[in-house]
């Protein structure tokens, strides 16, 4: 399979866009942090410690074309933020999310993918995505 770095670079080719150093970097730093979910403000003091010229700006533009070409996903969790992720077509998952405190844990259940079989069965329809979130309270919180 396809590694990430060599998909985005393919995925930049065929939109007609360059690995430039900067996206080189920023993707790096993603790829260096598997299963980090990260905001802008996250990503750019992490890439700042690797070269201190790529700008706030710079970190935008990039997680708009990684979102684009699907190398990324984003999350509206709350309003105060977006929080980004790697994409990932074979590693389907949830989220639960703190209300105090922010954290994030990933799930999978094998009962919400029956479901949607179930749902696409009973009313013909192809479901396409879906985004399933449960907000409480974590363990140190509650």
């Amino acid at each position: 399979m396809e590694n990430l770095k060599e998909k985005f670079k393919r995925k930049l080719a065929e939109n007609n866009y360059k690995l430039t150093k900067q996206r080189e970097v920023i993707l790096g730093t993603i790829l260096g942090n598997k299963n980090w979910h990260f905001t802008a403000e996250d990503l750019f003091a992490a890439v700042k410690k690797k070269d201190e010229d790529i700008g706030m700006a710079t970190i935008y533009r990039t997680l708009e074309l990684m979102q684009n070409l699907k190398i990324i996903n984003v999350h509206d969790f709350n309003e105060d933020s977006r929080i980004y992720e790697l994409y990932s077509e074979e590693s389907h998952h949830h989220h639960l999310i703190c209300k105090k405190c922010g954290k994030l844990v990933e799930f999978s259940d094998q009962d919400i993918d029956y479901l949607e079989s179930e749902l696409e069965a009973k009313y013909d329809f192809k479901v396409t995505e879906h985004k399933l979130r449960f907000y409480g309270y974590c363990r140190d919180c509650k």
